[in-house]
């Protein structure tokens, strides 16, 4: 179905059929280390065009890729899907900016993405893509990618927070949304697109200022380094941890997950922490969110309250006091993602398992395409993880925080022991979901937050329990091992980070999730709610 044809790029012809003056093609610049992917219905016109384009002069060889079934809504799909699946595939730095980024509808659309696979394998017997579809699918670079097309509420959060920009924004703006809801996507594009953003005049004034990304989850960090160590205008340096963030001030800070990060308590490294806040002349209780506030005038935090899992979590109220404190006289704006683009049970599913961990459901509701099911035998759990495994991959068994971790000090330990298997925790926390060995293990929520999977198995501990006297599901401290999280913890605060664990843990799964139940009173509960495997 593709013709593909390899010529010098600046040639002075390319060729004389008529397709190459007269119809909707693709094409593929490249020099062996960067690419940029385009489309036109007249390309020996383009290739004119860009030979004479500062940018494109880079470039040394054009792949014309033809078919006499496209037409202009075909190639503008498949050029999109191509700088999607490029820019994570590793073989080429994308030089394309992120603002026509399109998977629009059109007529037998479905036809023509049958045959997309058959292009992509081409291409990858050409040496231009090395990794499979479904690999890049699986991976964070595609998933975190600043090439994807935006759903209405993150376009209009985009739009308002750059008429802000624009306007000299000298203020606080907090994205609000919920697990799933793209915050970490709507950051990365909008970095993406503030830095390949010229007006009318042609000027670029974004490309120059002090734009740092915070991303305060080491492995999230160390992936999103990675990605913008491979598109143009982007650089890995410009990928933060809250301390690289007390080195210089900033024009705009971006701020992922800014519920992870960390005020001054229960941390391992107290002294470093310490130091920053000397550092800022700030005082000793100050917060990693005060040396944000601190370091710009134009904080954009990306939130969400119901994913402060521990202590040292940064809530709504401290939140909100930090920055009375320090924009006392400016103005606050807010944004919300309502949209769910991980799990396929959609927003009413993410509500749904935070009303069952708030006994706030009445009757059982079902999401289609969606499986979520109880797992009574411990055996038959791991076989079902075995199996999706094998289908799908990026499959993982996590759990919560309701074993010591033993392990941690010696290897030969396994910390978790249910019915007749044995189990260890995470062996590390940086990128454990796609470590070797973490499909033998079980992921901690430390070892998760941030990632999707394409099943999620999760385990719910002996720490969270149905109460059947009282009708309400609650915690049990003394089956919470984590020091960290449960040290200086009221009651009440700890059964928010549990809850709030779980609520995390439940909404990982991309396809589904699959429960194992320890206390026989909550699973009596859940049944209620949530159909049994069988």
């Amino acid at each position: 179905m593709f013709q593909i044809t390899d010529k010098q790029f600046g040639a002075d012809s390319y060729g004389p059929q008529h397709h190459f003056h007269n119809w909707p093609m693709l094409y593929i610049l490249e020099n062996g280390r960067k690419a940029y992917i385009g489309e036109s219905n007249d390309v020996t016109t383009r290739m004119s065009q860009h030979k004479n384009t500062r940018d494109k002069k880079i470039f040394k060889d054009v792949h014309f890729i033809y078919s006499d079934e496209f037409n202009k809504s075909v190639t503008l799909d498949f050029e999109s899907q191509l700088i999607q699946l490029m820019a994570a595939d590793e073989t080429f730095i994308l030089t394309n900016d992120n603002r026509g980024i399109a998977n629009k509808d059109y007529y037998n659309k479905q036809y023509y993405d049958n045959y997309f696979p058959n292009l992509w394998n081409q291409l990858r017997a050409k040496k231009l893509v090395r990794k499979n579809i479904a690999e890049i699918k699986n991976s964070d670079l595609f998933k975190y990618s600043p090439y994807k097309e935006l759903t209405d509420d993150q376009r209009t959060a985009v739009d308002a927070i750059f008429d802000s920009l624009q306007n000299n924004c000298r203020h606080p703006i907090i994205v609000q949304g919920m697990p799933g809801s793209g915050k970490t996507i709507v950051a990365v594009f909008l970095f993406k697109y503030l830095r390949d953003y010229t007006d009318e005049h042609g000027n670029a004034p974004y490309r120059h200022k002090k734009i740092g990304i915070v991303i305060p989850q080491t492995s999230l960090r160390a992936t999103i380094k990675t990605l913008f160590s491979h598109i143009e205008g982007l650089k890995a340096s410009e990928v933060l941890g809250p301390s690289d963030v007390t080195k210089e001030r900033y024009d705009i800070l971006l701020v992922d997950e800014a519920h992870r990060l960390h005020q001054r308590k229960n941390i391992p490294n107290m002294g470093s922490h310490d130091g920053n806040n000397q550092k800022l002349n700030l005082p000793q209780n100050a917060t990693e969110l005060d040396w944000i506030f601190h370091q710009t005038d134009c904080p954009i935090l990306f939130y969400d309250s119901d994913q402060v899992v521990g202590p040292s979590g940064i809530s709504m109220e401290l939140m909100s006091r930090t920055m009375n404190q320090r924009f006392r006289n400016r103005m606050v704006t807010y944004h919300t993602l309502t949209s769910q683009m991980r799990v396929k049970g959609g927003s009413n599913y993410i509500k749904y398992i935070k009303d069952l961990l708030h006994n706030n459901l009445t009757k059982k509701q079902s999401f289609p395409g969606y499986d979520l099911k109880i797992v009574d035998s411990f055996a038959d759990f791991e076989q079902l993880l075995t199996e999706k495994e094998s289908a799908v991959n990026l499959c993982r068994m996590v759990a919560g925080y309701a074993w010591p971790w033993k392990s941690k000090k010696d290897k030969s330990i396994k910390d978790i022991r249910i019915e007749n298997s044995e189990r260890m925790w995470n062996n590390r926390t940086k990128n454990w979901v796609h470590s070797e060995t973490a499909l033998e293990e079980v992921g901690c929520i430390h070892s998760i937050q941030g990632y999707d999977l394409n099943y999620a198995f999760v385990i719910l501990g002996n720490d969270i329990k149905y109460d059947p006297e009282n009708k309400k599901v609650v915690i049990d401290k003394s089956n919470y091992f984590d020091r960290n999280g449960k040290a200086t913890a009221t009651e009440e605060e700890l059964d928010t980070y549990i809850k709030n664990i779980y609520y995390v843990l439940l909404t990982r799964g991309i396809r589904g999730t699959y429960l194992y139940i320890c206390d026989p009173a909550l699973k009596k509960y859940m049944e209620q709610f949530i159909d049994t495997w069988s």
